[in-house]
C-alpha cells in the first residue's frame, strides 16, 4: 500500500539529497536591491575614509599635497609672464607650434605640481612607511593622468566632443586609480530596462557611447588625412575626387558605427526589417532630399560640373567652389555664395563656360561714321583689342561689319579669353576703353543719333479750337 507523502516530509532529488518542501526559496536580488547594497558598501567605505583623514599621518599628507598646490601657484605667477613674453618673441615660429606652447603656458600650473609632486612622494617612500605616502601618491596619479587627457583631448576640434572625452576620461581614470571601476559598473550595470529580450543598461549604453565615439573620432582623423592628399594627386579629375572622398567617408563612419555597436553587444541583424520600414517612409517623405543626393553622384560621374568651374544658371553667374552632397556651392563676382540643389543642376540648363576648356569667347559691338574707312576701323579694333593684358594671341581677335545703322556702320569685335573667374563684365569694359583711346588717337567718330527740327512759316498761328455740343 502506497504511503501518502505529508508536506511535513522531505522530497527526495536527483541527487540524492533530501530538500524540506516547507523552505521557502529566497528570492534573486532585483536590480534595485543590488543597486541600494553597491550604494551602502560605497558609502561605508567612504565613512570609513573620511575618518581615517583625521589620522596623524594622512592629516600631514594632505597638508603637504595643499602646500605643493600652492608652491605651484606661487611659481605661476613668478615664471607665467616671463614665459609668455619669451612666447611673444618668438615669431618666425610656425603656428603648430605657438599651439603647443600656448597649451602648455595655459596648463603651466598643473605641470608644476605634478614636477613637485612626483619627487615629494618618491622622498616620502624612503624615509617613511609607504602607508604614509599613499595619498601622496594617488594625488599624483590622478594630477598626471588629468594632465595626459587634457593635453590628448586638445586634438580634438570640435569643442563638445572635447569636453564630454575629456571628463569621461578623467572620471574613468579617477575609478581606476581609486580601485572603484567594479562597483562603478555594478551601479551603471544594475540601472536598465528590458527591450525585446535584450537587456539595455547604463553601464552598455556608457560602454557604447565610447566605443563608437572613439571609433568616430578616428574615422574622421583617417577620412581628412587621406582626404588631404586625394585633394594633392593632381592624376585625378576634381570632381572624381570629391566622389572617392565622399564615398571613403561613408565606409568610415558606416564601419566605426557597425563595429562600435556589434563591439557593446546590440543585435544589429533585427534592425533589417526596421531600417527597411523606416526606409520606405524616408522614401516618401524626403525625396527632394534623395534626389539631390542622388543628383549629386551623377554630376561626379559624369563629370559635367567641378569645383573650379564657371557656370551660369538662371540669372547666377560665378564659379563652383564646393560640391556638397545635397548642393553645389556657387560665388558671385560680388562675393555672394548661392547654394544650388544638386537636381536643380541636372534638370535645368546650365551653361559651363569651362566644361571642356577654358577658353571663352566674348562679343562687343559699336559703330563708327559713314566718313570713315571701314578696312581702317576693323584693323583698329582688333589692335586695340590685342592690347588688352586678358585677351589671347593664340587665339587672335577679329573684327566684322554686321550693318549699316542710321546713323553709323555697325560692327562686331570678337576676342576670347582663358580665365572666365577673373569676370566678364571687366574685361568687357578694358575693351572698350581701349576702342575709345585708339578711336580718338586716329580720329575716328562714333556717331550718335541726330535729327533735324523745322520751324513751319505758319507754326505760329493756331487753329481755332472747335468745341463740340
Amino acid at each position: 500500500m502506497e504511503q501518502e507523502e505529508t508536506p511535513g516530509e522531505a522530497e527526495s532529488t536527483l541527487d540524492g539529497t533530501a530538500t524540506p518542501a516547507d523552505v521557502p526559496v529566497a528570492p534573486e536580488d532585483t536590480p534595485l536591491d543590488q543597486t541600494v547594497e553597491i550604494s551602502l558598501t560605497l558609502l561605508e567605505q567612504a565613512q570609513s575614509f573620511a575618518e581615517s583623514l583625521l589620522r596623524p599621518w594622512n592629516f600631514y599628507q594632505i597638508c603637504i599635497v595643499a602646500g605643493l598646490l600652492l608652491a605651484s601657484h606661487l611659481l605661476r605667477a613668478v615664471f607665467g609672464p616671463r614665459i609668455r613674453t619669451w612666447m611673444a618673441n618668438r615669431k618666425g615660429w610656425p603656428m603648430w607650434r605657438m599651439r603647443i606652447l600656448a597649451v602648455i603656458h595655459k596648463r603651466i600650473r598643473g605641470i608644476f605640481f605634478v614636477a613637485l609632486i612626483w619627487p615629494a612622494y618618491w622622498v616620502m617612500q624612503e624615509v617613511t612607511w609607504p602607508s604614509r605616502s599613499y595619498l601622496i601618491g594617488i594625488a599624483a596619479e590622478l594630477a598626471t593622468a588629468w594632465l595626459i587627457v587634457t593635453f590628448v583631448t586638445r586634438m580634438i576640434y570640435s569643442p563638445v566632443l572635447r569636453a564630454l572625452i575629456r571628463y569621461g576620461a578623467w572620471t574613468y581614470v579617477s575609478l581606476v586609480i581609486l580601485n572603484l571601476t567594479d562597483e562603478a559598473g555594478g551601479i551603471l550595470d544594475a540601472v536598465g530596462f528590458d527591450l525585446g529580450g535584450v537587456r539595455l543598461s547604463l553601464l552598455l549604453l556608457v560602454q557604447g557611447f565610447v566605443l563608437v565615439t572613439a571609433l568616430m573620432v578616428g574615422a574622421r582623423f583617417l577620412s581628412r588625412t587621406t582626404a588631404t592628399r586625394i585633394q594633392k594627386n593632381e592624376e585625378i579629375s576634381p570632381s572624381m575626387r570629391v566622389l572617392v572622398i565622399k564615398a571613403l567617408q561613408v565606409v568610415l563612419y558606416g564601419a566605426a558605427l557597425f563595429i562600435g555597436l556589434n563591439s557593446v553587444g546590440v543585435d544589429l541583424t533585427g534592425l533589417a526589417f526596421l531600417s527597411g520600414a523606416i526606409g520606405v517612409g524616408l522614401g516618401f517623405g524626403l525625396q527632394k532630399v534623395v534626389s539631390n543626393l542622388v543628383s549629386g553622384i551623377i554630376i561626379l560621374l559624369d563629370k559635367s560640373i567641378k569645383p573650379g568651374d564657371v557656370i551660369s544658371l538662371g540669372d547666377t553667374f560665378g564659379w563652383i567652389n564646393t560640391l556638397g552632397a545635397r548642393y553645389a556651392s556657387v560665388v558671385t563676382r560680388n562675393g555672394k555664395e548661392y547654394l544650388i540643389p544638386n537636381e536643380d543642376l541636372i534638370t535645368n540648363q546650365v551653361v559651363n563656360w569651362s566644361h571642356s576648356n577654358a577658353f571663352v569667347r566674348l562679343d562687343i559691338y559699336f559703330g563708327t561714321a559713314y566718313s570713315d574707312d571701314p578696312h581702317q576701323v576693323r584693323a583698329l579694333a582688333i589692335e586695340a583689342a590685342k592690347s588688352v593684358d586678358r585677351v589671347l594671341e593664340v587665339k587672335p581677335p577679329v573684327c566684322h561689319i554686321v550693318g549699316f545703322g542710321d546713323s553709323s556702320v555697325d560692327y562686331i569685335l570678337r576676342f576670347w579669353i582663358e580665365d572666365p573667374t577673373g569676370g566678364l563684365t571687366n574685361i568687357r569694359g578694358n575693351v572698350y576703353l581701349a576702342l575709345w583711346d585708339k578711336f580718338k588717337e586716329h580720329d575716328i567718330n562714333i556717331p550718335f543719333p541726330q535729327r533735324e527740327v523745322r520751324v513751319l512759316k505758319d507754326a505760329d498761328e493756331t487753329p481755332d479750337l472747335v468745341i463740340p455740343d
